[in-house]
């Protein structure tokens, strides 16, 4: 009898253990956080969506750990030298010839990316609550894909080391450098070289000829073996604690796409600077990126990651899983551009979303001008556009036609696969985008947009043979007066003297997306040229027909001109000066009348 209540109570012990486990491993399977297996396509649960919900139940209540390196921001926090800590930078007079032909290959200060360190240190600039932030503990692995032509060496190493120093050890599987058939010698056997030895968790995939950046990034994917693919273009510095805000959304639904701030590092100094606290990506009807602002709850919560309509292009985290669901990047799309719309587009209304992490920040150098020519491919941007308006946009590509009319008579090519695809996933309506996804872009960009308050030359009174003129100048460059073309009684190609001043409430160059900008708030603030961005700031201007003043900003200082030096400026508004007043040769009345009910209120 004693026997088998013995083996009665072994018994019931065996079986209760049984059941414990049973449970434990269904909860994980069941939760999808079972997702450092190595391997592209691992998160095997979302084969399932019934099973999602569990998963959101599940991923509230994971264990979540500090990912902060701790040790190495301590230990970047001493470092000194030129451009650590993010500070600009210069060179020594000794090197200013190397400065001006590197300059011309890069389109950004090469010479002095040479001289900062490959590993530098750079500021947390995050909002202080991300620095409190929690994470899962499990997050999936990361390829990070860097494709590049001819880029500088020091940049693309020191995106390599800002990735391999700031990413957690057990997250960063490898990273993936896909060459795009580069020409430049440092760029083959030296970069092996380099990378064989301090670099090991880098490859090096290189493309036979030229192909773009598109299929240079479709490349790197096909040859990734991690959960999470990070896409990143070539001259880029991580910031602290950069992986973990892009991979929790992520391990939270796999349908999702999460983009990092981007900052900026000036391409002549090499500062490191934010570029805004965050905006919602957008675009207008000529398929230029533009920015939303943030809505009421994301400004509540400033370390939160918020959804955004548009990525901006280059900087993005998604499952190798999602990706390929979504066909990748349409192949179709050549050489660059229109990627980012297609790749969102489909994103949204194929049944994903996209999210912007206030708390992973990526640096980036924007250019001065671009450096390389494209590989002859006729007009590869417009072809672009055409496929993504056809595929994605239905009725609304029209808007878009209106705008680039030559557009309809190009050959986007065969659309066959992609409009096979959009079916084969059922994809939503263009519509339900702009109604429920980018449901305040056509306040900001209207499809039809409201009449111009005025264009034309920009006549000054004080020295009436004198016009505002912009001269082909780019950006920053400044704004000046010249004589009138129209008295010259030729149309000099040599002057750009016609101007709008848009329902925006700027002014900006016929036919151009730059705009009078000023930055300054010394006493005779220079005008330069910036691209629009249509959020007022430094670029909003207001003509008063009765004083005949160019008014700029909320400060209601005027537009104001040396005629002798040629030079325009911005000042405190006198009426007793002629060369502050300004006729504008065509003026729309009652647009200026309705001056306060055009356009969008900006905060």
């Amino acid at each position: 009898m004693k026997r088998n209540v013995v083996s009665l109570i072994k018994f019931i012990s065996l079986a209760a253990i049984t059941v414990i486990i049973t449970v434990i491993v269904f909860r994980y399977v069941r939760s999808g956080k079972i997702i450092n297996a190595r391997g592209p396509h691992s998160l095997q649960l979302h084969n399932y969506p019934q099973h999602q919900q569990i998963e959101k139940e599940m991923g509230e209540t994971e264990e979540k750990m500090d990912w902060h390196d701790l040790k190495m921001i301590n230990t970047e926090s001493k470092r000194r030298g030129i451009g650590e800590q993010g500070r600009a930078g210069s060179l020594p007079a000794s090197l200013s010839s190397l400065e001006g032909s590197l300059y011309q290959v890069n389109g950004f200060n090469g010479a002095l990316s040479d001289l900062i360190a490959l590993n530098r240190s750079i500021p947390d600039i995050r909002h202080p609550d991300c620095r409190r932030k929690k994470y899962f503990r499990r997050l999936p692995s990361v390829s990070v894909i860097v494709s590049f032509h001819n880029e500088h060496l020091s940049t693309l190493l020191r995106t390599c080391w800002s990735v391999v120093n700031r990413s957690p050890v057990s997250l960063l599987e490898e990273i993936i450098l896909v060459d795009d058939a580069s020409t430049k010698p440092e760029l083959q056997i030296k970069l092996d070289d380099y990378v064989a030895k301090h670099l090991p968790l880098v490859k090096i995939i290189r493309l036979g000829v030229r192909s773009g950046l598109i299929r240079g990034r479709l490349a790197g994917a096909k040859a990734a073996k991690a959960q999470v693919l990070v896409f990143l273009d070539s001259h880029t510095e991580a910031n602290v604690n950069w992986l973990p805000p892009l991979l929790e959304p992520i391990a939270e639904d796999y349908r999702t796409c999460v983009c990092p701030f981007i900052d900026v590092i000036a391409f002549d100094t090499f500062e490191y600077r934010a570029q805004d606290e965050g905006a919602r990506g957008a675009f207008d009807w000529e398929l230029y990126y533009k920015r939303l602002p943030l809505l009421h709850d994301d400004l509540k919560h400033p370390a939160e990651p918020f959804k955004s309509p548009v990525m901006a292009g280059g900087l993005f985290a998604i499952t190798a899983r999602f990706f390929w669901e979504l066909g990748g990047y349409d192949p179709g799309l050549d050489i660059w551009g229109g990627e980012q719309y297609e790749l969102s587009f489909k994103i949204w209304q194929c049944g994903g979303q996209m999210l912007d992490a206030p708390c992973s920040r990526v640096g980036h150098i924007y250019r001065k001008f671009p450096p390389f020519p494209n590989p002859g491919r006729g007009d590869f941007l417009g072809k672009n556009y055409k496929r993504v308006a056809e595929v994605w946009m239905d009725e609304y590509k029209e808007f878009i036609y209106r705008r680039r009319s030559h557009l309809r008579a190009l050959d986007p090519g065969d659309l066959g696969e992609q409009k096979a695809l959009r079916e084969r996933l059922h994809c939503k309506s263009f519509k339900w985008f702009m109604e429920k996804i980018a449901f305040d872009l056509v306040e900001y960009y209207p499809p039809i947009e409201p009449d111009d308050f005025a264009s034309g030359e920009i006549r000054n009174v004080g020295a009436p043979e004198m016009c505002l003129d912009a001269k082909k100048r780019k950006k920053d460059e400044l704004v000046m007066l010249d004589s009138c073309v129209r008295d010259l009684g030729k149309n000099n190609g040599d002057f750009e003297q016609e101007f709008r001043m848009t329902w925006h409430k700027d002014l900006r160059l016929k036919g151009r997306t730059d705009c009078l900008d000023v930055s300054s708030g010394e006493l005779k603030a220079p005008v330069t040229l910036y691209p629009c961005h249509g959020k007022h700031g430094n670029q909003r201007w207001k003509y008063d027909i009765e004083k005949q003043w160019i008014m700029h900003g909320n400060a209601q200082r005027c537009l104001d001109a040396e005629p002798g030096a040629k030079r325009v400026y911005v000042t405190a508004c006198d009426s007793d000066s002629a060369t502050q007043k300004w006729r504008i040769q065509e003026v729309n009345m009652k647009a200026i009348n309705d001056w306060d009910n055009v356009g969008p209120n900006f905060a």
